[in-house]
């Protein structure tokens, strides 16, 4: 993969005078007349491309990773939140908060093939293997089921609306923050039905999470105050609190690492040693930018995406990490 390799000055650099430990600063792809929050993204593992949801700039944006440039915008979305591109079927689903539309494009051509019209606000978007379907959050509270082509084949109703939510792949649960119930909420996706629902007291304002599915540990990022919280999967009581970068919107786990990576709108990346399932410790924290707090970590290629907002003299900007 090749990347602009423009120096980063004071963005690369780590902060309280820590040696490098997990992450190496490879480069950042540009994104010229990219304005507003930038939202989430995914990954096309075998075609080396990402695609970034730019909410405020009512476009998608499609970065090649082999030339480090962006190669097409998709405009004149409403909104734009999540993004999944499905490999078998080449389709590219992009959930809408505006018009609470999810639009189904050519994964080559990019022309629209369908647009699924949920009640509002469209959001995070995750994919069910088992179930072969793409599952959307949206509206005051519900996950939708789309297949392949996008029609809708059913819902899971929740009590507020979704941030992020987590599926197994060995088991039939998905964990969902639902921030405006102080909630983390469950459901089983075999019985399409919401099965529990658990309280976060500790903190609040939980919008991102991440699943270590191995040792059935949940974990989740607060913004009031900045924790991470672990929650235990088989009883829904919460074994831990970490001190975190603040403002997160997306955060992962590494399983081949045991590590956490920790994105923070506060301008800085956390990341966290598992020691066991319920001890973490700092191992280092990077310096960003201003409102950088969302991105994406692709185990297959060992490396985390980070998306820098235009803001005044900062450029709108993917920063490219590699894990050590």
């Amino acid at each position: 993969m090749k990347y602009a390799c423009t120096p980063l000055l004071l963005i690369t650099g780590l902060v309280h005078g820590q040696e490098p430990a997990a992450l190496s600063m490879k480069g950042r792809i540009d994104l010229e007349n990219v304005n507003g929050r930038i939202d989430h993204f995914s990954a096309d593992l075998k075609g080396q491309r990402l695609f970034m949801a730019a909410l405020g700039n009512h476009t998608v944006e499609v970065l090649d990773l082999q030339s480090g440039k962006r190669i097409h915008s998709i405009p004149g979305l409403a909104e734009p939140q999540g993004v999944y591109y499905e490999p078998a079927s080449n389709r590219l689903f992009v959930a809408c908060a505006t018009d609470g539309t999810t639009k189904v494009f050519d994964g080559n051509t990019f022309q629209l093939l369908e647009t699924i019209k949920l009640s509002g606000n469209a959001d995070n978007i995750r994919y069910d293997a088992r179930g072969r379907r793409v599952i959307v959050g949206y509206g005051d509270g519900a996950l939708a089921f789309l297949d392949p082509s996008g029609k809708k084949t059913g819902e899971i109703e929740l009590d507020a609306h979704p941030e992020s939510f987590q599926l197994e792949k060995t088991g039939t649960q998905v964990f969902v923050n639902v921030p405006d119930k102080k909630e983390i909420q469950v459901a089983d996706l075999a019985k399409n039905s919401l099965i529990g629902k658990w309280h976060v007291t500790s903190a609040l304002k939980n919008y991102p999470m991440t699943l270590d599915e191995a040792h059935h540990r949940l974990l989740i990022g607060c913004r009031a105050p900045a924790r991470m919280l672990v929650i235990d999967t088989e009883t829904g009581n919460q074994t831990a609190s970490v001190e975190i970068v603040g403002d997160t919107d997306d955060m992962f786990y590494d399983a081949n690492r045991s590590r956490v990576y920790v994105i923070g709108g506060q301008g800085f990346v956390d990341v966290f040693e598992q020691k066991d399932p319920d001890h973490y410790n700092r191992l280092a924290q990077y310096a960003t930018a201003p409102g950088a707090r969302t991105g994406l970590f692709v185990p297959d290629w060992g490396k985390l995406f980070v998306a820098v907002p235009h803001r005044g003299e900062q450029r709108a900007q993917v920063l490219v990490f590699e894990t050590k």
